[in-house]
């Protein structure tokens, strides 16, 4: 969710491609049962070329797999479990999309009215909705292509930093929209900033406590947490580590605000939890049937890539079709993911971020997950 310095599928590197909405029908569920053989070995090739640490949890209609390598951290040497909390990055997004779409069940907002509606004189185009917003079709400007560039620099600029949600589309808007309203997916962390502070607006509480009331308590998760301001993680979790621009090194990057992120990107979890949170979505415990419909509506992003509200769907090559968010900030790469029927879940990870090699390896949890 850094956008271009990752380097990394899900970001702005996917660029903005003129397509229309359509929603597609899901693929097969899958049948077999996860290779976890082949699991294993991908974690260790993510090891092999940087990540300190890799680890997946499945759960499978009731049986739950683990497999974890490596280390949660370097100093300490302790082992990675798929029990540690981690920053989840833009796995968050999914999180305020199911707020909002809950906000919109509840008549208190509409997905096609103008977000100068709800935020007067914010955007700089009236035409742009909550539904761009949600789908990154809304044109705004991703901020953090300025924030991180170079990565590490920029990265340690803002690493205690304490932003305002203002602050934040005040950089954004310092550029020019980058494509018409609607017209494009784009990319672009403002638009969950703008997410936001829409629930702030409409709810007149912060962004926090919608998640804590709205999907935290309800389906009981025991390592969610939105912990900014702070800049730590509570209980047991997983250090990160940034690899250099140049050197190749190991930046620790546990303590952040990732304020720069906040509703786009500030949740802390764990595999459990986003096991649990991906499979109660799609079986429509979080939101009406209508408001799950709404999210499935799907923007083409690539051959094998589509956008809902706050949601991808990546398409296997097996014919599956499978629902979540990925998550990228410094040091921390998260995948979440489900099938059709929420039956099968699987939360990968690896506590690096910066290296492309490694991002595109744990990828393919995916595949063995779901194909078998």
């Amino acid at each position: 969710m850094v956008s271009r310095t990752v380097g990394t599928g899900g970001v702005a590197a996917l660029g903005a491609v003129v397509l229309s909405l359509l929603t597609v029908p899901a693929h097969a569920a899958p049948t077999a049962g996860p290779d976890t053989t082949e699991l294993r070995k991908t974690l260790r090739t993510a090891l092999s070329q940087g990540a300190p640490g890799a680890f997946a949890r499945i759960d499978d209609n009731g049986k739950v797999h683990h497999l974890a390598e490596g280390v949660a951290d370097r100093s300490t040497k302790r082992a990675l479990g798929t029990g540690d909390r981690i920053r989840v990055g833009s796995v968050t997004k999914t999180f305020t999309a199911v707020v909002l779409l809950q906000l919109v069940d509840e008549g208190k907002i509409k997905l096609d009215t103008s977000v100068n509606t709800y935020l007067p004189g914010l955007l700089p185009d009236k035409k742009i909705t909550v539904r761009h917003v949600l789908s990154h079709r809304s044109g705004l400007y991703d901020y953090a292509n300025t924030l991180f560039s170079p990565s590490v620099a920029g990265f340690e600029k803002v690493r205690n930093k304490v932003f305002t949600y203002r602050q934040l589309m005040d950089l954004s808007l310092a550029e020019p929209l980058t494509n018409k309203p609607g017209a494009s997916y784009a990319y672009s962390n403002a638009n969950f900033v703008v997410a936001g502070m829409l629930i702030e607006k409409i709810t007149k509480k912060p962004v926090a406590t919608a998640y804590q009331d709205r999907v935290i308590k309800p389906l009981k998760l025991a390592d969610t947490f939105y912990v900014h301001p702070k800049n730590t993680i509570p209980g047991t979790h997983s250090r990160g580590y940034m690899t250099a621009d140049s050197t190749g090194k190991k930046i620790d990057s546990t303590q952040q605000t990732t304020s720069w992120a906040q509703s786009a990107g500030g949740l802390v979890s764990g595999a459990k939890d986003l096991n649990k949170f991906m499979s109660a979505l799609v079986q429509g415990k979080l939101t009406s049937a209508a408001g799950l419909k709404e999210m499935l509506k799907w923007t083409p992003v690539n051959s094998t890539q589509a956008y809902g509200l706050g949601l991808r769907r990546r398409d296997l090559s097996c014919g599956v079709s499978v629902y979540g968010h990925t998550g990228t900030v410094q040091g921390y790469y998260t995948w979440a993911f489900t099938s059709k029927n929420g039956k099968r879940s699987v939360t990968s990870f690896a506590n690096t971020s910066n290296n492309s090699t490694v991002y595109a390896t744990v990828n393919r949890t995916l595949e063995s997950t779901f194909c078998g």
